[in-house]
This record gives C-alpha cells, structure tokens and sequence, in this order.
C-alpha cells in the first residue's frame, strides 16, 4: 500500500513517519490496547485519552467504525 503521512494531532500517537494505512491501524490499536482504551463491557467503543480525544475531534467515546473515519482525516 502507498504510505500516508500523519498530520501533527495523529502524529502524537502512531509517529510522524510515513507509512502504509494497515500499519497506522496496527500502531493505532497498540496504543489503544497499551492504555487500556477499549471499553470494557461495550468492546467496539473506544474510549478517547487526551491525545485520542484530539483526532477524535474531542469526542470521549467513538465505535470502531467511527474510528476509522475519523482518523483518515488526519493522513495525507
């Protein structure tokens, strides 16, 4: 896959380097999973930290899905 630049916000999280979509996902969820982000009893929402709450555009809470969404306006 072609490499995607993370803007600054994202950049906080996965790193400021280039790369494929499928890794900014593994880092992504490495992150999410280090912190102990994902919900407990609802497992396909994810609770934001303030460096998450940033891409999330200030949400507390996202699904999965929404996720995804949100954090491809963050790569160029």
């Amino acid at each position: 896959m072609k490499p995607v630049t993370p803007d600054a916000t994202l950049a906080a999280v996965v790193g400021a380097a280039p790369l494929p979509r499928t890794e900014l996902t593994k880092k992504l969820w490495a992150y999410i999973k280090k912190n102990g982000l994902q919900d407990k009893k609802v497992r396909t929402q994810i609770n934001a930290d303030d460096k998450l709450k940033a891409v999330f555009g200030g949400k507390k809470s996202v699904s999965m899905f929404e996720m995804t969404k949100l954090v491809s306006g963050h790569v160029s």
